[in-house]
């Protein structure tokens, strides 16, 4: 069995990436947290009506087993415990079965202000702190391209994108964005990166993940990971970050979410493995294990893959989480606690599984060495935060969400992320001056141009608060633009268009599907401006490579936009050359010539576009 060698951390003062020797690496710069760091030296002793006094103990390590040591079963199985906050949840249950953490998703919000969703949090923070020995919550939040789930948030471009840029210094300052966002919003743990590796475009999450490469990936997760949890995750501007999802997930037999990942011992260690163990030599807080199988095995109850793998072989010390309901999904909560899961995310069913799972404590099935495992880890997760000493949420940085400076990364980021395909004939840049048409529903539609996990779960269908759209964008730099959503027309002065296509938001098995071409309906939009002598530039919004081969022919430019987000001027910038840019984006992805060619090899001969295609010049 071949060992996984997992390179050390680099101290502060190496370079910042030492270590693995990965080509992407050298193009990313050290870079520091954009938040100031105010003074979170404060010490708590005594915590919880029982004033347990931590302060008696010198380490981290005596302070975690004295509570481990001090805890009920009853207690123990709460903090194993993640539930929705506002599905059977409130402040009152969290101190009734002793929950160790919560999660925000798709429902009612906590209201409208950052500080309304710190005021909401707050409120459990404040209840999980009044119990016998005041353990703090985790707080948790999908923020998987900015803190997407509070409108007017910055939303970046998903993962997809930011690979294609190939800036890792630009993909670990949108992290630190997300974070101090998301921490402006109540929050201290996030469920990303997202390093899946997808291999087949069926598959309705490839634009979570940055790349069919591993070594792209494994560039990417690390800089998101510095990005997030920074040099020190008691600090207030920095939050827990999660991989996921434990492994393979992207690899599943005919690109089906939840699916079987049919591989060999050897592809799994040299192509899957080395992002997660990147991650781990990182020092990421929180790894999370997918809904697929391996070889048969599901990821939730496969121990040699989570104990053997990553826990002993990689040295993982942090908390392993379950996917959505991923106790009891499967069968009884023992099978996931013995395979190695520390937390298991219950929505609404908690009651349920804290049942289950202490019947299996009781009769021996689970060992208590096995709890006291998995609440160490989550005690320890907690303590690194700083949340037994500043447990609240940061109102400091409420008033930074949604920033202009936020903004204009998040511009940057789109207009590097879009992969120049194909431009002839000097159709572009556009001149600022020159008419321009701008056709399609996609043009002026900020929910549309951002994609799955976007305010809400499957994303939304109609603009949000603070983004820009696309049309916007072109508005404030071109001085004649003609908005036609449906269409060109005979008695359009412009003779040059940019159709704006694609698909539309999705998230996770909604998205799955066979129908991996632009639409009939967007087709047509396109050979309608041909046929009346227009040059046509189609900007696609899309979260995968589709199958493009007879539209590039109707078309005298063709840009892949991916899910730019809620900054829609960074496509303006690209079109327009604004302030010289050139074209930088390059594809994460190969594109299939033929449906037929799917799943597509990211360097074959017969695809369309090979993997790091993208022109550099207008």
């Amino acid at each position: 069995m071949n060992q996984v060698v997992v390179p050390r951390r680099a101290s502060s003062s190496a370079l910042c990436f030492g270590g693995l020797a990965i080509p992407f690496l050298s193009l990313i710069a050290c870079t520091t947290g954009l938040a100031p760091t105010p003074d979170s030296s404060t010490t708590v002793c005594l915590h919880g009506t029982q004033q347990f006094d931590l302060c008696q103990y010198d380490t981290q390590s005596e302070k975690v087993a004295a509570l481990v040591g001090e805890m009920t079963l009853q207690e123990k199985l709460g903090q194993i415990t993640q539930s929705v906050w506002h599905n059977n949840v409130s402040p009152a249950v969290i101190q009734q079965f002793g929950i160790g953490s919560i999660i925000h998703t798709e429902g009612p919000t906590p209201g409208a202000s950052p500080l309304d969703w710190i005021d909401k949090f707050d409120e459990f923070q404040t209840a999980a702190q009044h119990t016998r020995l005041g353990i703090p919550l985790l707080v948790a939040v999908d923020a998987v391209h900015g803190q997407n789930t509070f409108e007017g948030a910055v939303i970046f471009p998903h993962n997809i994108g930011m690979a294609a840029t190939r800036n890792l210094e630009l993909i670990q300052r949108s992290a630190q964005i997300t974070a101090l966002e998301a921490a402006g919003t109540g929050f201290n743990w996030t469920f990303s990166p997202c390093i899946a590796m997808p291999k087949h475009e069926h598959w309705g999450r490839v634009y979570e993940g940055f790349s069919e490469d591993r070594d792209l990936t494994t560039a990417a997760v690390i800089a998101s990971v510095r990005g997030h949890q920074g040099e020190d995750l008691s600090l207030p501007h920095t939050i827990a970050a999660t991989a996921k999802h434990y492994i393979g997930d992207g690899g599943t037999d005919g690109g089906i979410e939840g699916g079987n990942t049919t591989i060999s011992e050897r592809e799994l260690r040299q192509d899957y493995l080395p992002p997660y163990a990147a991650a781990v030599e990182q020092g990421i807080a929180s790894i999370m294990v997918g809904f697929n199988s391996v070889n048969g095995v599901n990821m939730h109850q496969n121990g040699y893959l989570v104990n053997e793998v990553l826990k002993n072989e990689l040295g993982f010390e942090g908390v392993v989480i379950t996917d959505w309901n991923g106790g009891l999904r499967w069968g009884d909560p023992h099978l996931v606690l013995n395979a190695g899961i520390d937390i298991v995310m219950q929505p609404g069913n908690h009651e349920e599984f804290i049942a289950k799972l202490g019947a299996s404590v009781t009769d021996g099935t689970v060992p208590m060495s096995r709890v006291n495992d998995a609440v160490s880890r989550i005690l320890r997760m907690k303590f690194d935060l700083g949340l037994f000493d500043n447990p609240l949420g940061n109102r400091e940085y409420a008033s930074t969400i949604g920033s202009t400076e936020h903004r204009q990364i998040a511009r940057q980021a789109v207009r590097e992320s879009m992969v120049l395909l194909k431009s002839e004939g000097g159709v572009l840049p556009l001149q600022r001056e020159e008419p321009l048409a701008v056709v399609g529903k996609h043009a002026d539609n900020s929910g549309l141009q951002s994609g799955g996990w976007s305010i809400h779960w499957q994303g939304k269908s109609e603009s949000y608060a603070g983004a820009t759209t696309i049309l916007e964008g072109i508005n404030a730099v071109a001085q004649d633009v003609e908005y036609a959503q449906d269409g060109c027309h005979s008695a359009m002065r412009a003779r040059k268009v940019v159709v704006v296509v694609g698909e539309s938001p999705y998230a996770e098995f909604k998205g799955d599907s066979d129908q991996l071409w632009i639409s009939d309906e967007h087709k047509t939009l396109i050979a309608e401006c041909q046929s009346l002598g227009k040059r046509v530039v189609v900007v696609l919004i899309s979260g995968r490579a589709l199958v493009v081969t007879d539209v590039l022919q109707n078309s005298d430019a063709f840009i892949a936009a991916w899910l730019p987000g809620s900054e829609g001027a960074g496509v303006a910038d690209f079109l327009y050359s604004v302030d010289g840019f050139k074209p930088a984006g390059k594809s994460p992805y190969a594109w299939p010539a033929r449906i037929e060619d799917i799943p597509l090899e990211a360097n074959a001969e017969h695809a369309l576009f090979k993997f790091g295609f993208g022109l550099s010049d207008y």
